[in-house]
């Protein structure tokens, strides 16, 4: 495996190795597990696409999209109420 150079900023290397030392781990290791937990945008949408057909098979559960932009905007409403506390 090659490796890369990736410029950040030096406080986020600092905040990045301590985590990973934390964690007994180099921030090499911690970097590559860490890039293994993640999913791509492309990732998210298809196993988002995937729960919307498992949950239409299973209780036929299928919103049109005006429900589910309203669904959208109650779900907001709710998670900011909740941060402004």
């Amino acid at each position: 495996m090659s490796d890369a150079n990736v410029r950040i900023p030096e406080e986020a290397k600092n905040r990045l190795a301590a985590i990973a030392a934390a964690e007994g781990l180099s921030l090499r290791a911690y970097l590559a597990r860490l890039a293994d937990t993640l999913l791509t945008p492309q990732e998210r949408a298809d196993r988002a696409a995937a729960a919307r057909i498992a949950l239409q098979e299973w209780n036929r559960y299928a919103p049109a999209e005006v429900q589910e932009k309203d669904l959208d905007n109650e779900l907001e409403r709710r998670l900011a109420q909740v941060q402004s506390w």
